[in-house]
Parts: C-alpha cells; sequence; structure tokens
C-alpha cells in the first residue's frame, strides 16, 4: 500500500513538534491583527488561519481521535478551520477566510497553545497509530509554513507602501551567474518514488521503474538576466511559444513579467519580495513564475522542462538538507548560484516546474479514512514540481518530494530548470 504512515521515535518527537510548532509563531511575529487577517486572492489564506487550520490538524487527527475524553476548544471552530476535509462535514468557503475578523490572532495564539499542552501531555502514552498522524502533522505543519510565507507576501504586495516584513540588511555584490551548463543522462531503467521506510507522503509511492530516453539536464535554475532577454526579445508577446491556454491567460490577465515585478521608472525592473523592493538581481533564479510562463520560456530557449522522473533521477544523489531553505524567521529569497560543479541549487531557492502531470503511480491507494484525503482527490489537472524552494524549512525535503499547482498558478516560489533530448 502506499502510505505515509510510519512510527517516529517517540523520543524525538516531542522536540521536533515543539520546534516546528514554534516556527509557525515565530513568522507570524511580526504581523499586526490586520496583516494576519488579509486574504489577497482566493489561492492565498490568512496568515491566522494557517496558524489555526494547522492547530486544528492535531485537535481533530491526534487529540480527538487518540486521547479518551478530550473536549474541543471551541467545537464552533472545527468549521471555520477545516481546509478540505469533506469526512470532517460543512467548512467555511476557502474565498471568505479574509472575512474572519474574530477569532482575533491573539485568540487563535492561545488556542494553539492549549492545543500544544494538550498534545505533548498526551505523547507518551499516544500508540504507534497516533505518534504516526503526529508525524503527518508536523509535515503538513511545515507545507503551511511556507504557504503562510508566500500568502503573507501576497497580502504585502497588494499594500502599495511596498512593506518589507523583514527588512534587508547589509547590500550584497551583484555578480554574475555562472554560465549555464549540463549534466547528461544516459537512457535507461530508473527508480523514482519514495524508498520504504521513512516518512512520505502517499503520492509519492509505490517506488517504481521508469525507462528515460538519454537527455541533458542544466547545472542550475534559470535566472533573472536569462528571462530579462526573454521578455525584452518579445517572449510575452509571441503567441508561437505559448500553449493555447498559456496565451489565453497572457492575454486576459495582461502579463508581461514574473508577478511581483514592476517596472523602476525607466528601462529597469524591480521585484518586491519580503524583504521589500529592490532592483531586480540578475544572478538570482526567476521566482514567481507559472507553468506556462516557464513552458514558453523553455521553447524560446529551443529546450524543454524536465519530466519529474528525469529530475529525481539526477536529484537522487544530492544531500536535500542542502541549499537555501528556511532554517528561522528572516529574509526569504532566492540566492544567486554557487560557482560550483554538477548540479546546483537543485534543493531549495525555486520550486522547479517540470513537464509532468500530477497523477498517481502505478499501484498508488490513498491512505484510509479522512486523512486519506490529503493528495489523492488532486490528482487531475496539476502540474509537479520539484526540489522546494527558499520558504521550504530545511528538513522537509527529499529527492522523491512532489509538490503540485495549476498551470496558471504563480504566487509560490516557483522557477524552471532546462532539459532536453540527446
Amino acid at each position: 500500500m502506499a502510505t505515509q504512515a510510519y512510527s517516529p521515535r517517540r523520543d524525538e518527537l516531542i522536540d521536533r513538534y515543539l520546534a516546528v510548532r514554534g516556527l509557525s509563531l515565530g513568522l507570524a511575529e511580526p504581523l499586526s491583527d490586520a496583516d494576519a487577517t488579509l486574504q489577497p486572492c482566493p489561492d492565498a489564506s490568512p496568515a491566522k488561519w494557517h496558524l489555526a487550520h494547522t492547530s486544528w490538524f492535531f485537535e481533530t487527527f491526534v487529540l480527538r481521535d487518540h486521547v479518551a475524553d478530550h473536549q474541543p476548544y471551541d467545537a464552533r471552530w472545527a468549521y471555520l478551520f477545516n481546509s478540505y476535509y469533506d469526512g470532517e462535514g460543512a467548512r467555511h468557503a476557502r474565498a471568505k477566510r479574509g472575512m474572519l475578523s474574530r477569532p482575533s490572532l491573539d485568540e487563535i495564539r492561545s488556542y494553539r497553545a492549549h492545543v500544544d499542552e494538550a498534545v505533548v501531555r498526551a505523547l507518551p502514552a499516544l500508540a504507534p497509530a497516533a505518534l504516526s498522524i503526529v508525524e503527518l502533522g508536523l509535515q503538513h505543519e511545515q507545507q503551511h509554513q511556507e504557504l503562510m510565507l508566500t500568502d503573507i507576501l501576497a497580502a504585502m504586495a497588494e499594500n502599495p507602501l511596498k512593506p518589507a516584513l523583514w527588512p534587508r540588511t547589509g547590500t550584497a555584490a551583484v555578480r554574475p551567474a555562472p554560465a549555464m551548463g549540463g549534466v547528461q543522462r544516459p537512457a535507461g531503467l530508473y527508480e523514482i518514488g519514495a524508498e520504504p521506510g521513512g516518512f512520505a507522503f502517499d503520492c509519492e509511492r509505490p517506488r517504481h521503474a521508469v525507462a528515460l530516453g538519454a537527455h541533458e539536464i542544466a547545472n542550475r535554475p534559470v535566472t533573472n538576466a536569462e528571462w530579462l532577454r526573454f521578455l525584452e526579445e518579445g517572449g510575452y508577446a509571441t503567441p508561437t511559444l505559448w500553449l493555447a491556454d498559456g496565451w489565453d491567460w497572457v492575454r486576459r490577465e495582461g502579463v508581461e513579467a514574473p508577478l511581483y515585478w514592476e517596472r523602476d521608472g525607466g528601462d529597469g525592473w524591480l521585484r518586491f519580495g519580503l524583504d521589500g523592493l529592490h532592483p531586480v538581481d540578475p544572478a538570482e533564479p526567476v521566482c514567481h513564475v507559472s507553468y506556462y510562463e516557464a513552458d514558453a520560456f523553455a521553447r524560446w530557449a529551443g529546450a524543454r522542462l524536465p519530466t519529474e522522473a528525469e529530475w529525481e533521477a539526477a536529484a537522487a544523489p544530492a544531500d536535500p538538507e542542502s541549499g537555501n531553505q528556511l532554517d528561522s524567521p528572516g529574509p526569504v529569497r532566492p540566492w544567486a548560484a554557487p560557482g560550483t560543479g554538477g548540479l546546483r541549487q537543485i534543493f531549495g531557492d525555486v520550486w522547479e516546474w517540470t513537464g509532468s502531470a500530477y497523477l498517481p503511480y502505478p499501484g498508488f491507494r490513498p491512505e484510509e479514512g479522512t486523512v486519506g484525503e490529503y493528495n489523492g482527490k488532486f490528482m487531475v489537472n496539476q502540474m509537479v514540481l520539484r526540489g522546494g524552494s527558499c520558504a521550504t524549512p530545511r528538513g522537509h525535503l527529499r529527492a522523491s518530494y512532489r509538490n503540485f499547482f495549476y498551470p496558471h498558478q504563480r504566487w509560490q516560489f516557483c522557477g524552471l530548470r532546462l532539459a532536453r533530448d540527446l
């Protein structure tokens, strides 16, 4: 069975639980109640909703289901903070989460403290099945930490004052990115998917063999400098570069550059991030582009996007905790590539669009019960991204990790790496 369930070590779980839960609070520390209530678009959620929803997950699937005589903190809140679990009944409309002025941010912090105290108290006596749910909840919260950062960025970008959540300290010298090269990969059978044992989401299994043709994968992501060339050479105005749906999207939305880019009043561009508004750094990986944009760029460059199998086979030897990832509250942004050999920035910096649709692996079966709704029911009309970003908590990634979004979405830290057939 394809499953994420496994029993973590009980003696390590309390420390991990407190660390993960503490980081979420740290990320929200600079926010006012008003900041934490904003919902800039239906795809995003308010920061305080993220803080409450992740607590609801532990209260529901750990405390309610595995701790005798547990009483809910506030029975009404399940309706507010359930996300998409149909098995848990009716829920507040996603697009209206920004209307939840009550409960306040402080009330939600109190809710978190209540849940944390109860979970830590219960952990020593929880059965292995419940410990597996605690582990799933921690991995789930790490996903929401990244979502919370991207959603905060989307909210701050709507403010004409362009506030910096974490102002940039110092000014790094702008240097060119190393020239893009390629790593050649021979044809053959490759194993992809999560290994048995250890945590993995259900969509990462079963592990299975795939046949790949000979191909080359770029040794680093596409940079802002390369994207500027695409832009200046009419990439956004050339219909033959775009998929039909993508071209319709470009015209309908008036897209002319990556999200959060704006002209500086002359010939240059500025980029808004969690560190405020700054000139676009040519050496940084391009970020906040949709699948449609990534696909069009690859076609303009005479290349293509790698398949997720090609990406995973190439990334398998790399350390998933390497690279620019989230370690603590503070400025979050992609970094320029280091000038070393081999595949660079394969983990961290930007999620990399692949040319693969998000579909079940052969033999996939979701978990039984409500937690089985976690991934499987979203396996349609979305594309796979790989590798994590500067906003992904360190320790959360694996080579087999599958992220997925709709082709038009770009408010996440999404970029691309090129590939081509040999």
